[in-house]
């Protein structure tokens, strides 16, 4: 751990509990279609893949779906999630101490994740996030979603580091999956929202709180 020059961090369910609000996002768009509600344990274990995976998986969970309907729901949900993205988010405990630690020790720091840039920008900027990353790096039409290293790569490269030098903290399957295939170290947070059991190797580390702020400097 002390040959890492920078941390890149996963958003949803690793720095913030954000599942509230994707519930009532996805409670909103199925509302017109007559599915519904879905409660907040089944909205999370949706999460992980980007909105259209929650999506699908709403829809199949709530009685089937099509291509028509599966593209008329994404856009209500990011209708509904875009106005009211962070009214029940809040970043997890000791998060924003521990990313004032790093920043103060010289770390260079990254978010990559599967939520859209727009989305993604607005709430760091609501959260008081956005001034850590040197990277922020959310999803766009033109790049696969993680697993795939793709977004894990860009953050990197905007950062100016290698995957060796770099840390990638999750809280997922998807998560620990994306950086074995970006060949980087992974860091586990338990308490967030993992929903499959994170096959071997074993992450580097694991931990379930945020405000031991030895975490990434021992």
């Amino acid at each position: 751990m002390s040959k890492k020059i920078a941390v890149i961090f996963d958003l949803d369910g690793t720095l913030i509990h954000s599942a509230p609000d994707m519930q009532t996002a996805i409670n909103t768009a199925l509302q017109p279609i007559g599915r519904g509600p879905l409660e907040l344990s089944t909205v999370i274990s949706f999460v992980g893949n980007g909105v259209e995976r929650l999506v699908e998986r709403s829809l199949m969970f709530t009685g089937g779906s099509h291509p028509d309907l599966q593209r008329e729901t994404v856009a209500r949900f990011l209708a509904a999630y875009e106005a009211n993205g962070v009214a029940r988010t809040h970043v997890y405990p000791g998060v924003l101490q521990q990313l004032k630690h790093l920043r103060s020790a010289g770390l260079k720091l990254g978010l990559c994740t599967n939520k859209p840039m727009e989305p993604t920008r607005h709430i760091c900027d609501a959260l008081e996030l956005s001034p850590f990353f040197t990277s922020l790096v959310g999803a766009t039409p033109s790049r696969p979603k993680k697993p795939d290293p793709a977004a894990l790569q860009a953050c990197l490269a905007e950062l100016g580091v290698s995957s060796e030098q770099a840390l990638f903290v999750g809280d997922s399957a998807v998560d620990h999956a994306t950086a074995k295939a970006a060949g980087m170290d992974f860091c586990l947070y338990t308490n967030g929202y993992l929903n499959t059991e994170i096959p071997d190797p074993e992450p580097v580390l694991r931990f379930d709180d945020w405000s031991d702020v030895t975490l990434f400097s021992s």
